[in-house]
């Protein structure tokens, strides 16, 4: 325990909270500063809620070059990249480029198993700490596959991958899919078939993590911007904010993806693009679904959340744009009658759509240790679209590096001065 110690979260999203956690279990006197109110609609709020060993293969993954050309053009496709003259945008591609190899990928599959499996563990124990508040489900989840092609690709690509390093993943027929979800009517192929996922309500698990934090003593300064920081002799002496400048011992950085904007002012580099993703939650729907589904072809992701049914996903790289692109949430509901046809567009009818911004790196990874110009400065972002997935345990590790201790999780692709 180390109650003489003072950390401030910049950030109160999942991660941050997730990181307050489990330093003040170290016995840290923690301040979380959050640029929104208590409450506010975070990244993590309109998620889909997924607990995800099964994402083993990083976004820059072999083929997502070709691939992503084809669709970047495209503003209906999974991945659209909004055509602008924009320098960041640009070594971001570059970088992103460099890394969408075999190579990557086989290196990054186990980091990225090791940091969604340590997720689902402390899932598990949050639950328990809270009297299961937030509606954990292990269910397991469906990558529902329209076609034989797709349901071919699937199996020898994401389900071999996965059992080889240790996931299970279970390639199943048309037939033995329904099975499992016989409540529902599908359009499919066949699926694959991760029985380790899980999925929770996040609405309900944000605030019963704020409450908790408060309970343990953590202070929070909502409505409060970070703008610069003061320094010297290689480490961070205070944060300069909106409510005024404050010091500490120890600083996090887990603003998501105004990561790197806040940290302008120390001379550091941490690529990353505002990810933008989309959802609709349908608040009585037509039928139960049991387990969480993925439909691979149109990459979106489908969960139950109580009586709710949440249809999410694309990737859209427009920069911090309010913009709602209404051809996004046409192609999430034509998603939806594609493989459940059941399904018809009055059953989104004046459903509000959702959006947040999703950190994401050049490398699919995210940025998790002390970076090096400033010893007292630790990166907890970057984690794209498995930031709640690996929000507890990008908290267990920042405690474990500001402790001393070693980390649970190999950091060493994970360096936040990679790209220094």
């Amino acid at each position: 325990m180390r109650p003489n110690k003072s950390v401030i979260v910049c950030g109160g999203g999942v991660v941050g909270l997730s990181c307050a956690y489990y330093l003040s279990r170290e016995g840290y006197r923690v301040t979380v500063i959050e640029r929104h109110a208590e409450g506010a609609d975070s990244c993590a709020q309109g998620s889909a809620g997924y607990i995800s060993p099964s994402h083993v293969i990083p976004l820059s993954a072999p083929g997502m070059i070709v691939q992503g050309l084809k669709w970047m053009m495209n503003s209906r496709s999974p991945f659209y990249v909004k055509p602008r003259l924009d320098g960041d945008l640009m070594r971001w591609g570059w970088l992103f480029a460099r890394a969408c190899t075999k190579d990557h990928t086989r290196r990054a599959a186990p980091v990225l198993r090791d940091l969604c499996l340590g997720g689902r563990k402390l899932f598990l124990e949050l639950a328990e700490v809270t009297g299961d508040a937030f509606e954990l489900k292990k269910e397991g989840l469906l990558n529902l596959c329209k076609t034989p092609a797709a349901l071919d690709h699937y199996a020898h690509g994401l389900a071999a991958l996965a059992n080889e390093v240790g996931v299970e993943a279970r390639v199943l027929d048309a037939q033995q899919t329904a099975a499992l979800e016989p409540g529902v009517r599908m359009d499919v192929a066949g699926s694959v078939y991760f029985p380790i996922d899980a999925h929770i309500t996040p609405r309900k698990f944000m605030p019963a993590l704020t409450n908790l934090l408060k309970e343990m003593g953590v202070t929070f300064k909502w409505n409060t911007s970070v703008y610069g920081w003061q320094s010297g002799g290689g480490r961070v002496t205070a944060v300069a904010t909106t409510a005024g400048e404050i010091s500490a011992d120890e600083f996090v950085l887990a603003g998501g993806s105004w990561s790197p904007a806040m940290v302008a002012g120390l001379d550091l580099r941490l690529p990353m693009q505002p990810g933008k993703g989309y959802s609709l939650t349908i608040e009585q729907p037509r039928f139960k679904l049991e387990k969480s589904v993925i439909f691979a072809e149109r990459r979106v992701a489908v969960t139950p959340m109580g009586a709710q049914l949440r249809f999410g996903g694309t990737m859209e790289l427009s920069g911090h744009s309010e913009n709602v692109r209404p051809e996004r949430i046409e192609q999430i509901i034509d998603s939806a009658r594609f493989y459940f046809p059941d399904f018809t567009p009055q059953d989104f009818a004046g459903i509000k759509p959702w959006f947040g911004y999703r950190p994401v790196s050049p490398d699919g990874l995210p940025y998790i240790g002390r970076f090096g110009r400033h010893a007292n400065l630790t990166a907890a972002c970057g984690h794209a679209m498995l930031g709640l997935t690996m929000a507890p345990i990008t908290g267990l590790l920042v405690a474990e590096i500001l402790t001393g201790r070693k980390p649970s999780v190999d950091l060493s692709m994970l360096r936040p001065d990679r790209y220094a």
